[in-house]
Order: structure tokens, then sequence, then C-alpha cells
């Protein structure tokens, strides 16, 4: 009995072999590219057993085997771990390699397939309908928004005496900003401190980065084994509710009141009245036809979590990032005398035109942005052979997009590891490929305006009512849960300006 189990064992490991050996023939244009020895059953995944190390192991390929490494899932797959700004720009660029690698899939449950998640026709079709809601005449109308939401942030961070962990002070106030102007609705997340929709957002988080590093969890038929399937269908009770209660609310408004979905701007774009992204969604078409149910539930999700979490990952590495240079943050403050002048300018009202002022911040945010993007990799997957550089890219290959990787990278930003926001002020854009915090080309992130005015508007207000200071003893760990975090926590003290 055991050598028949044994003989069963070497006949699987065989048939693997073989199919290997196959498969490596078709793709031998990779073998030009370097990698980590892979285990015949696991492949490479078996260095990412220890979750908590995915950007240490991430950066320990880039510094051992150069800008592509090869790396394999499983016994079969292959794909590219990808620095090298060539290489990023020949897939960036293209309308070929837009297609979003198959890992994605592990967000459809939560995200359909909204902009995010879909390729091909679908993805064209809702990018085409959807870009004019991010027209800068709309975006204007959203600085009241960070305006109210930020006075309640500086608010509840003054309260704190000593080292604290502002972190989740950030994700409760993008959660209030992107509840706002997604939806036209408040939710007060940062008056009642825990949110139930935060807590799942990060479930969902961590359970994808789980499911992207595992060769089991990777596998639909065996997830649904596992205790995380569990923990994702809670998680997405929570989420789906709260974001169809809100689609409810506005489809009965509309039913009650016709005229409220009529399109009565001065110019199509939001001019005479402010529209939530889900009013202006409920005006969109594509091929003649409103967008379905399903559909405004999935574009409303995925800008829920991307407005969201993203954007909070953002504002608390900025935050830091003005606590640990405070020669840095001397210079934001001068900024703001200069444009709202002397006198105590705590609580000036700010202007779209007051944020497109502040340029010095806004080299801050890029510097943040390139050493801690809130995305620190983006996957394709092709979907048809493409050649490279003289060799095949075979259909089915995956592609990491390692962006963090370039941005640390002393080829593309000398002293990479310095935080210098004057090297943006001549960027001249030789390596537009190679800082990609909202990704580039064609898949660009849509909403990165509304993003960068978000984080301009919330730094303001912090540097006009704080001296934010850095935690002597406290260092960032980071790691990825879909966005970068500290799993340290992002602590600083805070010591309240003085006018007088």
């Amino acid at each position: 009995m055991v050598f028949f189990g044994e003989l069963c064992a070497a006949a699987v490991l065989g048939l693997i072999a073989i199919w290997r050996y196959v498969y490596n023939t078709k793709t031998r244009g990779l073998h030009r590219y370097p990698g980590p020895p892979t285990h015949i059953l696991f492949g490479t995944i078996v260095d990412f057993f220890d979750r908590s190390k995915y950007l240490d192991i991430l950066f320990n390929y880039h510094e051992k085997y150069g800008k592509v490494v090869k790396f394999q899932i499983g016994p079969f797959k292959q794909g590219l771990i990808v620095s090298d700004y060539k290489f990023l720009e020949f897939i960036l660029s293209s309308r070929k390699t837009i297609e979003k690698s198959s890992q994605y899939t592990f967000l459809h449950n939560w995200l359909g397939q909204g902009l995010l998640t879909a390729g091909g026709d679908k993805w064209y079709k809702r990018r085409k309908v959807i870009t004019p809601a991010f027209h800068f005449s709309i975006l204007e109308e959203f600085i009241e928004v960070f305006e109210s939401v930020g006075n309640v942030f500086v608010e509840k961070i003054g309260q704190e005496k000593e080292k604290f962990n502002i972190y989740p002070y950030v994700t409760l106030c993008t959660l209030d900003v992107i509840c706002e102007a997604a939806m036209g609705v408040s939710v007060n997340a940062q008056q009642y401190n825990e949110s139930e929709y935060v807590t799942s957002v990060k479930r969902q988080c961590r359970i994808m980065v789980k499911r992207l590093f595992s060769a089991v969890k990777s596998n639909n038929y065996l997830y649904l084994l596992t205790k995380d399937c569990k923990y994702e269908k809670n998680a997405l009770k929570v989420l789906h509710s709260f974001t169809n209660s809100i689609i409810d609310q506005k489809l009965d408004e509309i039913k009650a009141n016709p005229d409220l979905n009529k399109n009565n701007q001065d110019d199509g774009l939001g001019r005479k009245k402010k529209l939530a992204f889900l009013d202006l969604l409920l005006q969109c078409k594509i091929d003649g036809n409103p967008l379905t149910r399903s559909d405004l539930r999935e574009e409303v999700d995925t800008f829920m979590f991307e407005g969201h979490d993203t954007t909070g990952s953002a504002i608390t590495f900025l935050i830091y990032s003005l606590a640990t240079n405070p020669e840095v943050q001397q210079k934001v403050f001068e900024e703001q005398r200069e444009i709202f002048g002397e006198g105590d300018i705590k609580n000036v009202k700010v202007s779209h035109k007051n944020l497109l002022e502040m340029k010095y911040l806004d080299l801050v945010i890029k510097e943040t942005l390139r050493l801690y993007p809130s995305v620190p990799f983006y996957g394709r997957e092709l979907l048809e052979d493409i050649e490279y550089n003289g060799s095949i890219l075979p259909k089915g290959l995956s592609i990491m997009l390692f962006a963090i990787g370039s941005h640390r990278d002393p080829d593309y930003f000398p002293e990479p590891n310095v935080f210098k926001p004057e090297r943006f002020e001549h960027y001249d854009g030789k390596y537009n490929y190679a800082y990609i915090p909202f990704s580039a080309g064609p898949r660009n992130c849509i909403g990165q305006k509304f993003a960068i005015l978000e984080m301009k508007s919330i730094a303001s207000k912090v540097v006009r009512h704080f001296n934010v200071l850095s935690v002597p003893d406290h260092k960032l760990e980071l790691n990825v849960e879909t966005i970068l975090i500290s799993k340290s926590g992002v602590y600083v003290s805070l010591k309240p300006r003085d006018y007088c």
C-alpha cells in the first residue's frame, strides 16, 4: 500500500515535470530573465509563506536578480516582476497590455467588474463615460467637503496629548470625504470612531494579499475550504449592504422627485449644482442605456475603495514625512503664510485657487508618493503572445509592475532613500514610467486629481493648526495589504501652533 502511494506521488511529480518542460519550451523567451529557485509544487510562493515580509522579499529579488525577475506561481504559471524603465513603459503605454492580472479576480466578489478590475471593451466604455465625472470644474465643487471633514479631523487629532497612531484617524477622515463625494451622504465616521465599513475594508485587503501569495488560497476551489473565505463573506455583507442602502435611498429620492436626475447644469459638468459621484453615474449611458443597478454598485464600491483606502494611506505617510522632515514642514508652513498672510490662519476658508497655489506642498506630496506609493505594485496579464526586446512574452504571462521598486531605484532617483521634494522641482519627465504612484498610460488612475486636492486640503489644515513632531523611537514596518501600510502604525505627536 505504501509502495502504491509512493508510486502515485512519483507519477504526479513526473507529469508535473513533463508539463513544465513543455511549458518552458513554449516560454523560452523568459529564459533570459533571472529568478529565485523554484519548488516543483509551489514555485517561488514558498518565499512568501511569511506574509509579514512581502515587501522585503520583493526588494531582495530586485537587488539580487535585477530589474526584471522571473517567478513562478504554483507548479505551472510563470510571471515577471518588473521595475525596469523600458519594460514598464512598454507595458503601461500599450493598449494591448491593459488587462489586469488574474489575481484581480480576487476582488470581483467585492468590486465586481468596475473600472479597476474590468478589461477589454467593458473597461473602455466605462472609462469613457465616467471620465467627465472627474473634470476639474466638478472637483472644484468638493473643496467644501474637504474643508468641513478636515475641520473635524484636526479637532479629533488635537485631543491627543502625546504620541499616537494617526492612521486610524486618517482612514475615518477619508471615509467621511468619500461618502459625501461618492454618494452624497454624511456618515460621520470620525464622530463614531469605530466603523464597521473600515474594518471590513481592511479585512478584504488583507485577504486579497494573502491569496496573492498563497498556492492554496489563490486556487478558487481550495479557497472555499479556508477560514478566510468565511471571513470574506461576512465582510462583503457589510460592504455591499452599506452601498446598496445608499443606492436605494438615492433611487427612492429620484422616484419621488424625477427632477433630481435631470442634467440641468450649464455645460453638463456640474457647474450649477454639486453632484455626488453616484448622481453623475445615474446620468451616464453606455450604448444608449443607463447603468444597471449592478453597474452602479460596482463603480460606487470601486470609487469607495480607491478613494478611501488608497488616499488614507497617502495622507498618513504625508503627515509622517512632514513630521520626520521638520525643515520641509517649515517650508510648507511658510508657503501657507505666503498664501494666507500673517495672523491666525488656522481657520481660513481655503479655495480651489488656494490649493493650486500650494506649489511646494505639491512637491512634498510627489516625494511622499515616490517613497510610499499607496499601491506599491500593479498586475497585468497578457491576452496574446507579444514580442518584446527580441523575444516572445507568452499569452497568460503575469507581470507585476513593481512601482515602489522603480521609485527607490538610484538609476532613476539619485539618493532614493533621502526625502527631497526639490527633486521634482525641475523634473523633466525623463522617467515618467519610473514614477507611477497612480499607474500610467491608458489605465492610469482616473481619480488622481481628486486625491491630490484632498491631500493638499488635509495637509494644509494640519500644518496650519499644528507643528507635527516625529517620535524618535518609532520605526515604520512597511507591508502590503493591497495598499501600503505600516504594521507598527504611524506614530506622531502634535504641538499646537501659537499665533500670539
